[in-house]
């Protein structure tokens, strides 16, 4: 290995270290601009030696837990596998993930998530064997633009690796229009039966025009977003065949199912659109020749929240906590929320931060107004953008409360409400959120902890005082 290279890498696992051991944060990005500042060609370098096949998974929704499910796989048939599993997917991300990871011996594989908006310098670099592309919609508008730009933007990324594999989600209109003079090699997966909730669907779709005539397309069943079996009435182009399709979809309160290679899986399901994730997850594998035999065992035992749909208790109060950033992203939470048919208090945080997107114009292609029927007592707006979101809230007939303090707000929701809150917030308020709720619920479980010791010690105590007395009375 080259000394520039060994200096890089040993700073950035230094940095990582201390950054971990004062709880600076995750340490997933930082190492990786520092080794970066000591050696620019760290990540080539390191891509064509540190391990031997490279999955990169791509798309606006649902990287983090596809390219999760992929590392959890190959690791359970005995694979090594360096991986960006926090989601920094940028490149000081993914440089900390090989800085970390790389041994004397190159690993098995490496799968990292990429962001679409740098996949054209980062691709090039790691050079994959096989790209995934999951879905295309609008997200972060001051950040990416419309989807349009981020299209040619990954068209342009992947022309520059055409000796990847690319394997896509062909049920996208936007992504399936990638593929005709594509001169990578194209394995293709999507679902071809009904198994989403109407509500799921948002009145806004991406792709609705052909990009070949102009015509817009005609579906004959739709999913979400532009997601479904379409064709166009101009030119005739239509949806590709799948190689890999999902399929008998069940989705249950406790048990779901599905088909996929022959064989039915039991996923604990937090949401059915995790069949999409599921089955990319496995067409990656399959397009990389990696060992799939323990590939449901791996999907019947994943937990699917990535700190992104997390559930917590406090006060005696179920707390869920989604991510919602973009308008399908949002619809599908809604989706979810409203299938509880009981009654909830829902807070929903919005900031605008760099993380976010200062446009937060996408808040008015969301159907808010499936809230009126969802059970909710109260409704609360937070966040930078908490006026803006009570105005869309408004417009809907929808009544709300604003607050102006989130943690007052949310533990008096816990204490007075139904005892079944719903918190959704787009980007920046997820990780803050995580660590209050975290928090409180660790403190509230010593608590409990406590006050059972003391109670079992009053037990014995009393026990051993009753036992005295029998004696005495001998």
């Amino acid at each position: 290995m080259r000394i520039r290279s060994k200096i890089a890498i040993c700073c950035a696992r230094i940095a990582y270290h201390c950054i971990r051991l004062f709880s600076l944060g995750d340490g997933a990005a930082l190492p990786g601009s520092l080794a970066r500042r000591i050696d620019p060609e760290l990540l080539q370098y390191l891509a064509g030696q540190a391990c031997r096949k490279i999955i990169v998974v791509m798309g606006t929704n649902g990287k983090t837990t596809v390219n999760s499910m992929i590392y959890q796989a190959l690791s359970k048939e005995g694979k090594r596998v360096i991986s960006n599993r926090t989601g920094a997917n940028m490149e000081n991300g993914i440089v900390t993930a090989f800085a970390l990871g790389v041994r004397r011996k190159p690993a098995d594989y490496a799968c990292m998530e990429v962001d679409e908006n740098a996949a054209q310098t980062i691709l090039p670099k790691l050079e994959p064997d096989v790209i995934l592309l999951t879905n295309l919609f609008r997200d972060q508008l001051d950040r990416y633009g419309e989807v349009d730009t981020v299209w040619e933007r990954i068209r342009n990324a992947v022309s520059q690796v055409p000796e990847a594999v690319l394997a896509v989600n062909c049920d996208d209109a936007l992504l399936a229009a990638l593929l005709p003079g594509c001169p990578n090699h194209v394995v293709a997966y999507g679902i071809e039966e009904a198994f989403m909730d109407p509500i799921a669907r948002p009145r806004v779709q991406e792709g609705t025009f052909c990009r070949f005539c102009g015509e817009k397309l005609r579906y004959s069943l739709i999913h979400y977003g532009q997601l479904g079996i379409y064709c166009c009435p101009g030119c005739g182009w239509k949806r590709p065949e799948a190689d890999y399709r999902a399929s008998r979809i069940h989705i249950g309160e406790e048990i779901s199912t599905l088909k996929l290679a022959g064989r039915v899986l039991r996923p604990r399901l937090s949401a059915p659109y995790q069949a999409y994730n599921i089955l990319a997850a496995y067409t990656a594998l399959e397009a990389a020749g990696a060992p799939t035999e323990s590939f449901g065992e791996t999907v019947d035992c994943f937990d699917y929240d990535n700190h992104r749909e997390c559930r917590f208790i406090i006060n005696g109060a179920s707390v869920q906590l989604y991510l919602a950033k973009n308008p399908v992203g949002f619809q599908q939470k809604l989706s979810l929320l409203c299938r509880d048919k009981r009654q909830k208090d829902i807070m929903i945080l919005i900031n605008d931060s760099a993380q976010d997107g200062r446009d937060v114009s996408w808040l008015w292609d969301v159907e808010f107004g499936y809230l009126a029927d969802a059970g909710a007592e109260v409704i609360v707006t937070a966040g930078t953008r908490r006026y803006d979101m009570g105005l869309r809230l408004k417009y809907e007939n929808i009544r709300c409360q604003v607050a102006e303090d989130v943690e007052e707000a949310v533990w008096r929701l816990t204490e007075q409400g139904t005892k079944n809150l719903y918190i959704l917030v787009n980007y920046s308020g997820l990780q803050p959120m995580n660590r209050l709720l975290e928090r409180w619920q660790e403190e509230q479980e010593y608590l409990h902890a406590q006050e059972e010791q003391e109670y079992f010690r009053a037990q014995e105590e009393q026990e051993y005082f009753r036992a005295q007395e029998e004696e005495d009375d001998l």
